[in-house]
């Protein structure tokens, strides 16, 4: 039997459909690749005051070795930057972040939460760009604070947290720009 060229047309756009499909459903959106990490693409979600839940209880370590616990920093908004020295997004970001926790001084208090990184490198990372905020260590359990809002590869990211300590906004992926995060706080602080 001889194939028409209206059948062999439609059968090359249906394997490019099924193709196109295919390789669609291999991205770092349903997994992490071979990055290891998910980057998001810097959206942003704030909630309404009704729809935060409760307060986030987030304790550990920071790179200095001490105690940080953000239900001591209720009362006003705190930025929790998620991050890592390995990160090529949270190295592009960074100089924005420090930017917009200077900024924010006085307003909102900033703790990272560094994953991966071992302390040497961490530190590095803290003392290139200037951190002006403590980082907790993660060692793997800080991230499940934020169930819901991040997973455990969502770097980078941000949450905000508002002044009772609920999750009031996040940011998935590469922070678009400080004023991006300076209004985000604002924002949240306002209801």
């Amino acid at each position: 039997m001889t194939r028409t060229p209206l059948v062999r047309r439609t059968t090359a756009a249906l394997a490019a459909t099924v193709a196109v499909a295919t390789l669609a459903s291999c991205t770092a959106i349903e997994g992490t690749g071979d990055k290891g990490y998910i980057s998001g693409d810097g959206e942003v979600q704030v909630l309404d005051v009704a729809q935060r839940e409760e307060p986030v209880e987030l304790t550990g370590e920071d790179l200095s070795g001490e105690a940080v616990d953000v239900a001591d920093l209720r009362g006003k908004p705190v930025v929790i930057p998620v991050w890592g020295a390995w990160c090529v997004p949270c190295r592009a970001e960074a100089p924005d972040v420090v930017a917009a926790a200077e900024e924010l001084e006085g307003e909102a208090s900033f703790v990272g939460i560094n994953i991966r990184d071992n302390e040497g490198r961490a530190r590095g990372f803290e003392r290139e760009f200037d951190v002006p905020y403590p980082s907790i260590v993660d060692d793997g359990t800080a991230l499940l604070a934020f169930t819901g809002t991040l997973t455990p590869y969502t770097v980078p990211a941000f949450v905000v947290l508002d002044e009772r300590g609920r999750v009031g906004a996040s940011i998935l992926g590469e922070l678009p720009s400080t004023q991006t995060l300076v209004d985000l706080v604002d924002e949240v602080a306002r209801g």
